[in-house]
C-alpha cells in the first residue's frame, strides 16, 4: 500500500471515530432531554461542538466533511442515533 492510500484510510477512519463520538452524544443530548422529538439538528450541532472543541483532530474532521468525504462504512452501518434515537436526525448527516 503506498504512503497516500495509507493516509487516505487513515484520514477516513478518524473521520469515521470522530463522527461515532458525536453520534453518541448527540444521543446522549436527546437522553437528557427526555427524546423530545424536533430539536435533532440542535443535539447534532450541539453534541459536534462539544466533542470537536476536545480534539486536536477537529480541523481534518471539518477540512473531510467540506470535502464530502464521508466513509461509507459508517453510512452502511447506520447509526444508534439514526436507529434509536430522534428520527428527524437521521436527515442530519445525509
Amino acid at each position: 500500500m503506498d504512503i497516500d492510500t495509507r493516509r487516505k484510510k487513515q484520514k477516513a477512519f478518524i473521520t469515521e471515530l470522530l463522527e461515532r463520538k458525536i453520534r453518541l452524544h448527540a444521543q446522549q443530548i436527546y437522553d437528557k432531554r427526555g427524546q423530545a422529538e424536533g430539536l435533532a439538528l440542535e443535539d447534532w450541532v450541539q453534541a459536534e461542538s462539544e466533542v470537536l472543541g476536545k480534539s486536536i483532530l477537529a480541523p481534518l474532521y471539518r477540512r473531510t466533511r467540506a470535502a464530502g468525504t464521508v466513509s461509507t462504512e459508517s453510512e452502511a452501518e447506520g447509526s444508534q442515533f439514526d436507529k434509536g434515537g430522534d428520527p428527524s436526525l437521521s436527515e442530519v448527516g445525509t
